[in-house]
């Protein structure tokens, strides 16, 4: 009886023992369990909290970018605005410019109207002028020839009657011209042809000697020291003793010279330079003279 209590309270303590064994190794389990659990929990929260950085970090990077896309937009949209504006104040410019310049290129064709105005106002005037000196030399060079013409009238009823024709010997030709040279080429010509010569170096002093001796022909030259040769004429036609005495000019210019010299009354105009036959005829002419009446010694 005291073995089978003995075994008995051995079994009890031995059923107690693995008992709490058993306990302890459930209680190992649960502990190594909720660690394990705490640990998958922890691991969880750590990858949720993982997952929530990222995507907090994507959502600011999403909104940095959001916001570097707007700030880029806003400045492509004020670089614009100021391409816009700078557009705006090139246009106005250039169409300042371009008024500026149809304004000045008004004013300048106002101003070459004006001027082209002026000048045909000027020509005009000229044209006038020109016009009304032509006719007053027209009426100077008719008063001219009337006064002339009368000077000729009263010479021919003053004047003695000139011999109708006189030989070369008896002929005196004046030959007025500054240039000695021209004097004494002229007047070995006019010896060749047996003509008596007088010479004169102006018309003043061919003035002086036709009131000492009245030559038959007078040969002068346009361009001389204090009168020339028109004012010589002039002074031959005015005065009723020369007024019918036979005037040859001669000059480089006859074309030029050729009013001039009607005007003053020459008779014959030579233009330099001229056959030497053509001088002797036109005073052979003059004298009434045979054209072979004379020859040249």
């Amino acid at each position: 009886m005291g073995e089978f209590v003995t075994w008995l309270l051995a079994a009890a303590v031995l059923g107690l023992l693995a008992g709490g064994w058993v306990w302890r190794r459930r209680a190992e389990a649960r502990r190594i369990e909720a660690e394990r659990e705490a640990r998958r929990l922890a691991d969880e929260a750590a990858e949720l909290q993982r997952l929530a950085a990222e995507r907090a970090a994507a959502e600011q990077a999403e909104r940095e970018r959001l916001a570097a896309v707007e700030r880029e937009a806003r400045r492509r949209a004020a670089l614009l605005a100021e391409q816009q504006r700078l557009a705006d104040e090139r246009a106005v410019a250039e169409q300042a410019a371009a008024e500026r310049a149809a304004a000045e290129r008004a004013e300048s064709e106002r101003v070459a109207a004006a001027a082209r105005e002026a000048q045909r106002q000027a020509e005009l005037l000229a044209e006038q002028q020109r016009l009304a000196a032509e006719r007053a030399e027209r009426e100077r060079i008719a008063a001219a020839e009337a006064e002339r013409e009368a000077q000729r009238l009263a010479a021919e009823q003053a004047a003695p009657p000139r011999p109708t024709a006189k030989s070369a010997a008896q002929t005196l030709v004046l030959v007025a011209d500054d240039s000695k040279v021209v004097r004494i080429k002229t007047g070995r010509l006019l010896a060749q042809h047996q003509y008596q010569v007088s010479y004169a170096s102006d018309g003043i002093d061919a003035v002086q000697q036709m009131q000492a001796r009245l030559p038959d022909v007078l040969i002068t030259d346009v361009e001389m020291p204090g009168m020339d040769g028109f004012e010589l004429t002039r002074h031959v036609r005015a005065n009723p003793q020369t007024a019918q005495l036979p005037v040859i000019m001669i000059t480089a210019a006859d074309d030029r010279h050729r009013e001039q010299a009607d005007s003053a009354g020459v008779s014959v105009l030579l233009g330099k330079p001229y056959p030497e036959d053509a001088l002797i005829a036109h005073i052979r002419q003059a004298m009434g003279q045979d054209a072979v009446q004379t020859s040249p010694a």
